[in-house]
């Protein structure tokens, strides 16, 4: 299928040669004009975020940073973040359950930190009366303390892909079809075991999973919270602790399709890798407390006392709604364990709520 990507894909390929996963991502999802995420609401058609599944994922999430401002403190002032706020509606349920606690949304300065411009048109109609500030990048957020929620953003962030050989590793690339009319895989030079330290054991043939703009956003999320203060909440689906396999999938039209096929017409995402994210943070200077299993941590917040007050005095059909919710977003073969929950805080900050307190 074409797009009007792949010409401009592949006039780059024959001038420059075959792409890495990350660089065929990163066009593919964030090109100004024809990307992904720049020309479309992807919530309409090709898939659910927890926010849009019930209103008691984003208020939980709320009262969790809220719990977080509290143990710094209750600083007069506090950055309060989102990356990837897809249509607002996480931000929105989330300032509505802080606002039970005095102080905080006089305290709290909003940035969302989005790249989308359709995305940010939603986000600026369910924010409506909110004092909110956009940023491209996460870097762009003024000093200060940090309150910082991200889900399901990790999951979209550009990844290399290394296929296991029997001599070390070769980086699986992305040229064009023999008939030069599409995009095709292939593997660049093969690279000694020592070149590529920290890959998961994998064998021959076995792809590894990595993602590098993931471990910088970490690592400054990370330096951010060592030398300033506060809390991040990741979460996302994925997997603890590293492991090998090909996780790269599309979606177009809610439908699995080809990575490479239309480039620019579908999502594209891959597992998140956990332990790597945790690790950057760690080594940037904060601590990381997790992952654990999205349903356990929901659990752990209140989530079925909430759920049975929103069934109080409603209908059967609500009352049925929101139990199906409830299992969408906890249980262990739905939402509740590949989706996890990762928390990074200061390096002296108590445990934070729904983490064990070793960390």
């Amino acid at each position: 299928m074409s797009s009007p990507l792949l010409a401009l894909l592949a006039a780059r390929i024959r001038a420059q040669g075959p792409l890495s996963l990350a660089e065929y991502m990163a066009v593919a999802l964030g090109h100004p004009r024809h990307g992904y995420y720049a020309t479309r609401d992807p919530l309409a058609r090709d898939f659910t975020t927890a926010p849009e599944i019930s209103q008691m994922f984003g208020e939980l999430l709320g009262l969790w940073l809220v719990e977080r401002w509290q143990a710094l403190g209750s600083p007069p002032a506090v950055r309060l973040v989102e990356l990837g706020p897809g249509r607002g509606t996480l931000m929105a349920d989330l300032l509505r359950a802080a606002r039970l606690v005095p102080g905080f949304l006089t305290a709290a300065e909003l940035h969302l930190v989005e790249t989308s411009p359709v995305l940010r048109e939603r986000q600026r109609q369910a924010l409506a009366g909110q004092a909110v500030q956009w940023q491209e990048r996460f870097e762009q957020v003024p000093d200060g303390p940090l309150l910082l929620v991200a889900n399901e953003l990790f999951d979209a962030l550009p990844i290399r892909q290394f296929q296991r050989t029997a001599r070390g590793w070769a980086e699986r690339q992305i040229g064009l079809s023999a008939d030069g009319g599409g995009l095709a895989w292939g593997l660049g030079p093969e690279l000694p075991e020592a070149a590529l330290p920290g890959l998961p054991a994998a064998g021959p043939g076995e792809i590894a999973e990595v993602s590098p703009a993931g471990q910088r956003l970490a690592a400054s999320i990370g330096e951010r919270l060592a030398r300033q203060g506060g809390a991040a909440l990741i979460l996302d689906y994925g997997y603890a602790p590293s492991q090998a396999g090909d996780t790269l999938q599309a979606l177009r039209g809610a439908r699995p399709a080809d990575p490479l096929d239309a480039p620019g017409e579908a999502d594209l995402t891959a597992h998140v890798d956990f332990a790597a994210l945790a690790a950057a943070a760690g080594a940037a200077g904060a601590r990381a407390w997790g992952p654990v299993g999205q349903g356990a941590f929901l659990e752990a917040l209140g989530i079925r006392e909430r759920a049975a007050i929103l069934q109080r005095g409603a209908d059967e059909g609500r009352r049925a709604e929101i139990a199906a919710a409830l299992a969408r977003l906890t249980a262990p073969k739905q939402m509740g364990h590949l989706f996890k929950a990762l928390a990074l805080t200061g390096p002296d900050a108590p445990a934070p709520a729904g983490f064990p307190v070793g960390g």
